[in-house]
């Protein structure tokens, strides 16, 4: 029997969310109902709330979460009522062009529910990424859930959904960050922060953050950097060259998404190097490189989408992780708030005072 449940709803093109009663439907074949516990405020959302995703409002906000099971619909054999689950958005199909050539992280048709979540009066509602996760139950594919241990916190497993594994995975995955490796990251927000902690996890020696908040800066420290470079003082390409030797780094990662940024990170790399773009630019930026330096300097240009993370492989080891005391989750957790906070906490989102704020239920 369907269930009407609180969420937090964007109605218009950067209009203030609000609470509405939402309809979550039985699941359907292949789909699941997960009870809330925690989702972080990711820019993701707000990107949403603003129109700068689609223009398919109303939208169901939240996605980045973690919550139980409440119930399964036919032929789910993944996970059953009562298992504890981090929600992703790359439920990979199995089938595509991608997925049987054994790169399911790049999977080309990734699920999501079949059935709608709607407003009272019947109005559908559009998941952010397919989750819809500020509410105290959503209705997700089957596949978007990965079964995790439930010693795990909520607050900090439910990081992993988004802006934590896509800043790690940007190091881990994508730029193969090894041991011994000097790293640069550009931008330290969530993901940013997320780069440094997952290149001191890889065992890089040297990792360099930059940005232009002292605030930022200091976070990148506790979190694991071992040098910071204020960008509005300091030349940064030059700073990492004087960093590493005058080399460069052996892996640049550009957190922020923009065509400046990006050309700094494409200098400050060492010969044979990588560049990592885990940052999202918008659909008008453009990017010009000299040709000769792109192909004279060897190495690798890569781009970085949601940490080139498989769900069922890399959330579960991460949880062992953070369950081991060798991934500090809980650092990336500022405040919890109920979901009648997440307007102020967009605000507080984009003023850098926070790196996640979290909502509970």
């Amino acid at each position: 029997m369907a269930q009407q449940v609180r969420g937090v709803v964007a109605a218009g093109r950067g209009e203030a969310v609000r609470i509405e009663t939402v309809t979550v439907p039985d699941p359907g074949p292949g789909e699941a109902v997960v009870k809330v516990e925690a989702c972080g405020v990711c820019h993701t959302d707000l990107h949403y709330r603003d129109g700068g995703i689609s223009d398919e409002f109303p939208f169901l906000l939240g996605h980045e979460a973690a919550g139980t099971v409440e119930s399964v619909g036919e032929g789910v054999t993944e996970v059953a009522p009562g298992d504890f689950v981090i929600l992703n958005w790359r439920a990979v199909c199995g089938q595509c062009r991608s997925c049987r050539r054994g790169r399911p992280w790049y999977c080309f048709d990734t699920r999501n529910a079949g059935q709608r979540m709607t407003l009272a009066d019947g109005t559908e509602l559009t998941p952010a990424l397919g989750i819809g996760a500020f509410a105290e139950k959503t209705l997700v594919a089957a596949g978007q859930c990965t079964k995790v241990d439930p010693a795990a916190s909520p607050l900090a497993a439910g990081l992993l959904g988004c802006g934590v594994m896509a800043g790690l995975g940007a190091a881990v995955n994508t730029g193969g960050v090894s041991r011994g490796d000097s790293v640069a990251v550009i931008g330290c927000g969530g993901v940013g922060h997320a780069a440094v902690m997952g290149s001191r996890l890889a065992g890089a020696a040297r990792t360099i953050a930059v940005d232009l908040d002292d605030r930022k800066l200091t976070t990148a420290r506790r979190l694991g950097a071992t040098h910071t470079v204020n960008s509005r003082e300091r030349d940064a390409v030059a700073a990492i060259r004087e960093l590493t030797g005058g080399s460069g780094a052996d892996v640049v990662i550009e957190a922020v998404g923009r065509p400046e940024t990006y050309r700094q990170a494409f200098h400050a790399r060492d010969l044979a190097g990588t560049v990592v773009l885990v940052g999202v630019p918008t659909s008008e930026m453009t990017l010009e490189l000299p040709l000769l330096d792109v192909f004279g300097r060897g190495g690798a240009l890569k781009s970085s989408w949601y940490g080139d993370c498989l769900p069922s492989r890399d959330f579960p080891m991460l949880i062992d992780l953070y369950l081991q005391g060798r991934l500090d989750l809980d650092a990336f957790v500022t405040e919890t708030i109920p979901p009648t906070d997440v307007e102020a906490a967009f605000a507080r989102m984009h003023n850098g005072d926070v790196l996640r704020s979290v909502v509970v239920f």
